[in-house]
Parts: structure tokens; sequence; C-alpha cells
């Protein structure tokens, strides 16, 4: 499943998944079938497994073929026929590539994804939490004509208390010569009823990638609230000759997110955040968690009463976010890079593979309502010169490519961090009682103090990170650390801190989920788990689910 809708009605289009052969580089006599996504790691034998894993597949194909690969980790080289075609560096956002002019029959096609930390990878390091390896996100495969469209963004506004959309379209035109093409957008409910239509436009398109932009009004759109997320498709059409020739389908909803003193406002409502971090991570699946599983997830955040979920620390799944836009649940959407130091971000390749990391998840993500804020940098060197240098980059690119969502960063770095005048949102995780013995509130008002001290004065305030530790099954009556009861305990005190601290806009808890962290490193994670899910790597619920519901529902 490439989406949890259709994205084309014209355009011939599939996913390549079901059975691949997989090998190591090198040692083609260990072949084996596995199935696509997945992780190296799942695989028997393969649970620590380092290195370039090769997956190839069969395929049917003919005419000019667009391959796109939602996730390859980490750093992806593609070969069509034996010939390489491609590659990408990051495992957490798509990338594609055109084949023209493909005689009908069968082609094989072969990924090698890469999983080791080497050195030129400045992002994918050992970290506190697990890098796996594979064809992670769906691969696709489709048939294109020398025109076709690769992107519809579609930014809403209300002007006159009307809303507006300033759509653009991104058209790819294969031919070396100009082409004129007519363009339709419709609008559509998710009953197929529709709210617009566009009379055709005729556009000439130069060779390669353009750009087409419009503003329209639309009378009827409904906004998209949290309580009734209201989902728009929107269907972009390329007509030659009378003839449709390509198509696209997107998915928006009209809502506005600003930001207003000291809160975060959804269409004019200030939003109370109470929300998780998650890993994309699971016991049986890694990283490469399926369509139900994610569903699974959310329905237990839901249950526990959260509105919010933090991509910690890298873009999602889409598919997961489609179902974050159904289910009117706001998103914190990050890019990649967690705990690094100024060493670690003066890797000469660190600020082109951060940049291209945010271009693409911006670029590929734009669409989603329920994204709210984009992040950038957890915990990484805010308080040094250099670090300020690179934090200024990276917002100076996320407000160019889209103006319409503030913008925020997790930081660590208290007393200490000169950045906070950069970001819309102050965002800072805390862990007291966990890492050290300090009284909630007192800590709280100690950090917004300073943080009203400096260029951050007057923003919202957000808890992004807070939590304790308990190992799954670990019981004791005298309540001591890594026990279910002293994680409650904990938890109990530092929730009703953030949440009865009238200058916040609200928490995300560390974490949801038990996951998985490398052996090298963080000897103080009991059995290589960072351990402070609320519930575990198999979804099975601790004690403190029962205190999180509590707490977040009022029940």
């Amino acid at each position: 499943m490439e989406r949890l809708f259709k994205t084309h009605r014209v355009r011939e289009s599939s996913v390549l998944e079901g059975i691949w052969r997989f090998y190591p580089e090198g040692r083609p006599d260990e072949c084996r079938q596995v199935l696509i996504p997945s992780c190296v790691e799942t695989y028997p034998g393969y649970e620590n497994y380092r290195g370039i894993g090769v997956f190839e597949k069969e395929l049917f194909a003919k005419g000019n073929v667009r391959l796109c690969l939602k996730g390859v980790s980490h750093t992806a080289e593609v070969f069509w026929d034996g010939e390489k075609i491609g590659g990408h560096y990051n495992a957490y956002t798509p990338f594609e590539m055109v084949v023209k002019d493909v005689k009908a029959g069968k082609h094989l096609l072969c990924v090698k994804a890469d999983n080791s930390c080497h050195p030129d990878s400045a992002l994918h390091v050992i970290n506190d939490y697990y890098n796996y390896g594979g064809i992670t996100r769906p691969v696709i495969v489709e048939e294109v004509g020398e025109v076709w469209i690769r992107q519809i963004h579609v930014r809403p506004y209300k002007k006159d208390d009307i809303w507006h959309g300033e759509f653009s379209v991104r058209i790819e035109n294969l031919a070396d010569d100009k082409r004129q093409v007519g363009i339709t957008l419709d609008l559509e409910s998710g009953s197929s009823l529709q709210a617009f239509s566009m009379e055709k436009e005729t556009i000439t398109l130069q060779p390669g990638l353009n750009l087409w932009k419009k503003e329209i009004a639309l009378p009827a759109a409904e906004s998209y609230e949290l309580d009734a997320p209201k989902l728009y498709q929107v269907w972009g059409r390329l007509w030659e000759e009378g003839e449709v020739v390509d198509d696209l389908i997107d998915r928006m909803g009209f809502r506005e997110i600003k930001v207003q003193g000291n809160r975060v406002y959804f269409n004019d409502k200030p939003v109370r955040i109470k929300g998780f971090n998650r890993h994309e991570d699971h016991a049986l699946f890694g990283c490469a968690i399926p369509v139900e599983g994610m569903d699974y997830d959310l329905r237990l955040m839901e249950e526990m009463g959260a509105n919010a979920v933090r991509t910690c620390h890298y873009p999602n799944d889409e598919r997961f976010l489609d179902l974050c836009d159904e289910k009117g649940i706001l998103v914190w959407e990050e890019g990649h890079a967690r705990g690094l130091d100024e060493k670690q971000m003066r890797h000469p390749n660190f600020r082109k593979q951060s940049l291209d990391c945010l271009q693409e998840m911006v670029e590929n993500h734009y669409n989603h309502p329920s994204i709210f804020t984009w992040g950038i940098l957890n915990e990484c060197a805010s308080e040094t010169e250099y670090g300020r240098e690179v934090y200024g980059e990276q917002y100076a690119l996320l407000r160019k490519l889209d103006k319409s969502r503030p913008l925020t960063s997790a930081t660590c770095r208290h007393f200490s961090d000169i950045c906070l005048d950069l970001p819309d949102i102050v965002s800072v995780n805390i862990y007291p009682g966990w890492y050290f013995d300090e009284d909630v509130k007192g800590y709280l008002e100690k950090i917004y103090g300073w943080v009203q001290e400096t260029e951050g004065k007057g923003k919202p305030f957000l808890v992004s990170e807070i939590g304790a530790g308990g190992i799954s099954g670990y019981h004791a009556p005298h309540r001591p650390k890594w026990s279910e009861e002293r994680q409650c305990d904990i938890l109990k005190e530092q929730l009703l801190g953030v949440l009865g601290f009238e200058a916040g806009s609200g928490v995300f808890i560390w974490q949801f989920c038990d996951g998985r962290v490398p052996d090298e490193n963080f000897g103080g994670r009991p059995c290589c788990q960072n351990n402070k899910g609320i519930v575990d790597g198999y979804r099975r619920r601790k004690l403190a689910f029962e205190t999180v519901k509590e707490i977040f529902t009022g029940k």
C-alpha cells in the first residue's frame, strides 16, 4: 500500500511489494526470499547485520518507467538491468528516478542498501535509537509519458472569511522541446463529491521541471478541525489533444496554524498538547511497521487521551501521517539529526545531508493538515556560535519552503542555548525525577524564567520530552528505579506538574513504546532498549498506560 487513498486514476502505477531476493553483498550463496518492505535485522540470522544488503526483483515494464523508493536505509544504490541509475542518502525520505524508453518485457531491479555507519555519513551514526537496514518503506513503479505531474502543493488560507487555496503544481517534461498541455484541478471530498472543478487552462512547458501556480477562492470548502477532520482530494490532470495523458491525486485539509503571543492556534482555537514521542520501532518489524501496526499505535494513544505525536527524530512513513490526518492527531515532524555536538556538526557532509533531508521532508509531506510544526536538530549544539549558524541556516530553508507552519527545535542546552530567537515555539527536554532529583514545578519555573530572559521571551513554551524508565514486567513493592511502579510515580508527578503549568502549551511524553538502541553505546540502557515506553516493543501495556490515561483524559 502506497497511501491510504488512490493516487492515480489515469497513470499506470503499482506497489512493488511481495517477495524479493536478498543476500549480503559478496555472499550470493546466502540468497533468501524476503518480503518488502522489511528490515534486515528481522531476518533470522541477520539480527545484528551491518553492511550492504542486495535486494533484487524481476518485473514487467515498458515505456518511461518512474521508480519511487519511499525509504531505503541508510544509503541506497539502484540498478536497472545491471546498470546503475541512481542513489540516495537518508533512510527517511523518498527518492525517485525515471528510466526512459524501456523495452517491453521483464527487467531486473536491484537495490543495494547500506546500513553501516560509514565515514561519509554525518547523520547515520551510533545514537540513542536503532538505525535499521533494508528497503523499509514501499517501492512504487509507474509508467509515465513525456509530460507528467510530480507534485501538487496546496497552501490553504482564509480571506474575507472564505477559504482560498494557493495551488503549486510541479510538472516534468521529458522531451527536449517545449510542449503545450491543458491542466485542470478538481477538489473532491472523501465521498467523491466535487467541491470545485477548474476550467481547463493551456500552459507551455519548458524541457525539464516546470512550476505552475494558481490561487483559487473556494467558498464551498469546509474547515479541517481536529474533532472533525474534513479531508479533500486534489486531482490534477494534464491534457493533450483532448485526452488526459497524466494525473496525480493528493490529499489536504483547510486549516491555518498561527502563533499568537505564547499560544499556538489551530483555526483560531488555542491548542493544548497532550502527546507522545514515537520512534518507528517494533519488536517484530523493526522500523518497517505495517499500516495495521501504525493504526494500532495511534488507537492506543487515542485511548490514553493523546491529541499529538512527535516523529522523533526523523521524517515518518507518509502512511502514518495519512492516519494522523484522518484521526485529527497533531504531528510535529522532524528532520534527521539528534544529539550531535559541534564536532559532529562540523562533519563535511553534515550541512548538505541535513538540508537535503529537510527539503525532501517538506516537499513530500507539505499537504498533510495534521502537521502543525516542523522541527530540527534535537538536542544539538545550540549553545555554540557554529551551532547557531547551522540552526539559522536550517530555519531559513524551512521558512523558504513553507510559510504556513511555525517552527521549533527541542533543546536540552538549558541556561546556555543561544538560538531561542530563531524558532517560533520554544521546546525543552527535561527529566526531573529521573535523571536528577528536583521538584517538577520548581524546575519548570526555573527553565521558563530563564527563557523569558532570552530572545525566546513570550513565545509558546512546550515540554518536548519528559518521562521515566520502566522495564516491562519488573515489579517490586519497594518501587525501585526501573520498576513499572516507580515509572508510574515519576510520570504522575511530571505530567501533573507540566499540565498544571499555565504558561506552557503542553507536553510530549518520552516515549510511546520501548525501542532498540545499539550495543556499542548507551550502556545505561538495560537490555539495549530505551525502556521509557508506556508500552513495550510488542505494544503490551505497562502500568504507566493507566496512569497516563487517567491524567490525559481526567477520568
